[in-house]
């Protein structure tokens, strides 16, 4: 008679079917039924080999859990909705979205998430350098991608995490090109003439971020301390559908073929023509009746440090009184049509700033100012690091002014300037070979030997004194 083999123990057996055929108890599923896994293979020392790789990964517990793997746009899916918008500020789960829809999905999103290998990934990131995308963008999508497949690998869906075995592109980082002293002046000079003045003061005289200062409300600002609390940020978050089918519900707006080479439709478009849509397209929650979670939105910052508060220059605070009065008389003339929402720089209707139109006119105030192009960090936190050193402050008292977490953090803030290098090396030769022209200046000499006649007058001293 033969005996049963135990419970946990594997069986090998060679089928009607010509395969070899293995089968492992892994452990138990949700419904109490037995976990047993299958394998099959050509040769009996193939399905040994898969047999003792399950069973391995049995006895180290890390097996991948039972049943059908989801595809990556699947497990996407409900990472960013049920996962990282638990712990995601809605600006980087935003942005999150933005790089699964655009470039995730139609890349490797037919995959399981169980059968994606390295060269998915590397096929993947090089169709996206081949279309333009710089380097860096591609790295976000990798991390983006190498996160939900970490949350994956933590709860056995697969046993191993496929991005950490690819190496993305190379990033150059960004060179900061703040303004110099000479073109801060000339900028909030042309920015005197507009009504902003003080939000460009705030910007490049403070080092605040965008949204920060358009997001400063006069409950958080203390004149009497001399303190501004940035408790609060400005963002726009992209609308998100509240219907029930968000395909049927854009069908208006959906466009499935590209333009044509000499489009005059979108000829005001900065970004040249957009993409056409996909055939399960899913965006245009803008136009959606029931939209949510999008517009012009109060967020906090992103860490408690960012939160610090500031002191307010005292020379700013005649500014900030007589802007403040500006605005009361701004509220009067509107009457009924202001809205209030007590931020400290505002439109006519009491709304807060657009950011986009923000952005434009600080483009408009280089030009205006004669200045060259660049980013809006550029001319407001990088400028604002680079002349306190240039001032004399140290590393750490920038860095809570930035209110940055580390120091590190700081020095990427902060340029040094081609005339302070030269006159520290001017200082430095002259220390090493002095000039004739920095000969010793005659002044007062210590003698160490004493004459007769100066041992004489103590003396005489001494006894005038008894």
């Amino acid at each position: 008679m033969r005996s049963r083999k135990p419970n946990m123990e594997s069986s090998i057996y060679f089928g009607a079917d010509g395969w070899w055929h293995g089968r492992v108890t892994m452990g138990v599923k949700n419904d109490g039924r037995p976990d047993r896994r299958h394998r099959r293979a050509k040769t009996e020392t193939e399905i040994k080999r898969k047999v003792r790789e399950l069973e391995r990964q049995r006895d180290q517990g890390r097996a991948p859990t039972a049943g059908r793997k989801p595809t990556v746009a699947q497990w996407m899916e409900t990472y960013l909705t049920d996962i990282a918008s638990l712990k995601l500020r809605p600006r980087s789960l935003d942005d999150y979205w933005s790089k699964t829809r655009n470039d995730i999905i139609p890349g490797i999103g037919q995959h399981r998430i169980d059968k994606v290998q390295p060269e998915h990934l590397e096929r993947m990131y090089r169709a996206m350098l081949d279309a333009g995308h710089a380097p860096s963008h591609v790295v976000k999508v990798h991390r983006v991608l190498s996160r939900a497949l970490k949350i994956a690998h933590r709860r056995r869906m697969i046993s191993e995490n496929v991005a950490t075995l690819v190496d993305p592109p190379s990033v150059d980082d960004t060179e900061a090109n703040p303004f110099t002293q000479d073109e801060s002046k000339a900028f909030l000079e042309a920015a005197a003439k507009r009504p902003t003045f003080m939000r460009w003061i705030v910007g490049v005289g403070m080092g605040f971020r965008q949204g920060e200062t358009l997001g400063l409300r006069w409950a958080y600002v203390d004149l009497e301390a001399e303190l501004f609390h940035p408790k609060w940020q400005l963002q726009r978050l992209t609308w998100r559908h509240g219907c029930d089918d968000p395909h049927a519900c854009g069908a208006r707006l959906h466009r499935f073929d590209p333009c044509l080479p000499n489009c005059t439709r979108h000829r005001g478009y900065k970004r040249g023509c957009p993409k056409p849509c996909t055939q399960t397209c899913t965006k245009h929650a803008s136009a959606c009746p029931e939209r949510k979670g999008g517009g012009l939105v109060f967020t906090r910052p992103k860490t408690k440090k960012s939160q610090n508060p500031v002191p307010i220059p005292p020379v700013f605070i005649p500014f900030l009184r007589e802007h403040k009065a500006l605005q009361i008389e701004m509220r009067t003339a509107a009457g009924e049509l202001w809205q209030e929402h007590d931020v400290v720089f505002s439109r006519p209707d009491g709304r807060p700033l657009d950011p986009r139109a923000d952005y434009g006119e600080f483009k408009e105030l280089l030009a205006e100012a004669g200045i060259d192009d660049r980013r809006l960090y550029d001319g407001s936190r990088h400028t604002a690091g680079t002349i306190l050193n240039e001032l004399g402050v140290d590393l750490p008292t920038i860095m809570e002014i930035l209110r940055h977490t580390q120091i590190s953090q700081t020095r990427r803030y902060v340029k040094g300037r081609s005339h302070l290098s030269k006159d520290a090396m001017r200082r430095m030769g002259e220390f090493f070979v002095p000039g004739p022209e920095a000969q010793p200046t005659e002044g007062p000499t210590e003698t160490r030997t004493e004459t007769a006649g100066t041992r004489a007058a103590r003396s005489r001293r001494r006894r005038r004194i008894r």
